[in-house]
């Protein structure tokens, strides 16, 4: 049984004749009369009484076409359905980044992609590169801004960001005046904030830009979420190595904290990830430009 034979056979219930039924059809009449004894043959009984200038349903073909109806209904409908989610009129996209990029990056981008294609449903989630990961290979996201390294058969990942790291300190720290680079073998003796074990990437960045500078961080406050490491180094309890995206609006003359870029230059690199086995659906592919554009403009200013 094909769709081509039941859409052949409804017009025809709906006409009560062939010769119309082929014209609103636009095929030959032949061709709807063998393709409705075909239908027939396989149902193993007559659906249509012919008669010379007109037809009419039998028992059942009657009982046949209610059924047929909503075969083509639910076709229209899946038609329509996916028709529409690769239009951006309806759907869902499910996103992830870690903490700096969630807070600095992402409310310009998904509040511009969501002005654009309001029936799509946005989902988001916030945490650690490694985290994301595992949420990316499990299915329950789309897309995910994660660092690398990315290390993972699975999953591909697309450029986004590079990004400076820079050291925050104390408004009234003796490194707030004067020179605007610090050699990061200065901090040999600076209590450290340090973020959260496991949860972020920087962590380790941090850990091991100072050794390799020779030295092992003085740790004041071990375990700091991303929104609370300003409110710690502003309250004096030491400097933190921070993303330049985190301290782009906070540095002021008047302000808390002091901003310091480093010296050797450390980095990070953001890219956007996502499942190689995955369909890339048409939402996914046009958040993916909104977000390289709000990260163009957050590297501009």
């Amino acid at each position: 049984m094909e769709m081509h034979q039941l859409a052949y056979f409804e017009s025809v219930s709906r006409h009560l004749h062939f010769t119309r039924a082929a014209e609103e059809l636009n095929v030959a009449q032949p061709s709807v009369s063998q393709q409705i004894r075909k239908l027939e043959t396989e149902l193993g009984a007559p659906l249509f009484h012919r008669m010379k200038r007109h037809v009419a349903l039998t028992e059942a073909g009657k009982t046949f076409l209610p059924h047929a109806r909503a075969v083509l209904q639910r076709v229209d409908e899946a038609r329509l359905e996916v028709q529409e989610l690769s239009g951006l009129r309806r759907g869902t996209l499910a996103v992830g980044a870690p903490p700096s990029v969630g807070t600095h990056l992402l409310p310009r981008a998904l509040a511009a992609f969501s002005s654009r294609h309001p029936g799509i449903a946005l989902a988001f989630r916030e945490a650690g590169s490694r985290t994301l990961l595992g949420l990316l290979e499990q299915g329950e996201l789309d897309m995910a801004v994660v660092i690398q390294p990315i290390r993972h058969p699975a999953l591909e990942t697309r450029p986004l960001l590079e990004e400076e790291l820079l050291l925050a300190v104390p408004r009234r720290h003796p490194l707030a005046s004067g020179q605007r680079r610090v050699r990061l073998a200065q901090l040999r003796e600076e209590p450290f904030v340090l973020l959260r074990e496991g949860a972020y990437d920087l962590r380790d960045q941090t850990l091991a830009a100072c050794r390799r500078s020779g030295f092992d961080p003085v740790v004041a406050l071990d375990g700091g979420e991303m929104d609370s490491m300003l409110r710690f180094v502003a309250a004096g309890i030491g400097v933190a190595i921070l993303p330049e995206m985190v301290l782009a609006d906070i540095e002021r003359p008047d302000g808390p904290v002091a901003v310091r870029r480093l010296q050797p230059k450390l980095t990070r690199s953001l890219v956007l990830a996502r499942r190689r086995d995955r369909y890339f659906s048409a939402a996914a592919r046009e958040f993916t430009g909104v977000l390289e554009e709000a990260a163009t403009v957050n590297h501009g200013d």
